[in-house]
């Protein structure tokens, strides 16, 4: 016989494109959370593709994004998600009355504004993204399984 399944928090990563950051904090989550949270990334105004760069250099951590694809935010999955974070300030969402989960947005490094571009701009990005995913997730673990032991 099978344990029954545990339920799982869900977060929800949102940035304009769903080709760069929110998809590099979803593979990271991924890599960190493994099943222990289930995870989705979209984009206000999606791209045709994930970037070439982002997925190189998450690759570079040992996460995978090459498979994704760009997708619009669905608006039943934002109503149910336990947690929405909004990569980046160029991103505008609004939460319905009805959302179960909390918005927080995360204003990420932007190293082009210091005049870094391409993969090292991507790397920097990454980095910053890297430490709040694995706040994120620690934090996210930690309350889920504290409040399923009670």
């Amino acid at each position: 016989m099978t344990a029954p399944l545990q339920p799982t928090l869900s977060v929800l990563f949102i940035c304009v494109h769903n080709a760069g950051k929110s998809q590099m904090a979803a593979a990271l989550a991924t890599k960190y959370a493994g099943d222990l949270l289930t995870i989705h990334s979209a984009g206000t105004s999606p791209d045709s593709q994930v970037s070439r760069q982002a997925t190189q250099v998450i690759a570079e951590m040992g996460a995978d994004m090459s498979g994704e694809t760009p997708t619009p935010i669905d608006p039943q999955l934002l109503r149910t998600v336990d947690r929405v974070i909004v990569l980046g300030t160029d991103a505008q969402l609004e939460m319905s009355d009805d959302a179960r989960g909390t918005l927080e947005r995360w204003v990420t490094d932007e190293p082009s504004e210091r005049h870094i571009e391409g993969v090292e701009r991507m790397r920097l990005i990454r980095d910053d993204i890297d430490t709040r995913v694995q706040g994120l997730v620690s934090e996210l673990i930690t309350d889920f399984s504290g409040s399923s032991s009670n």
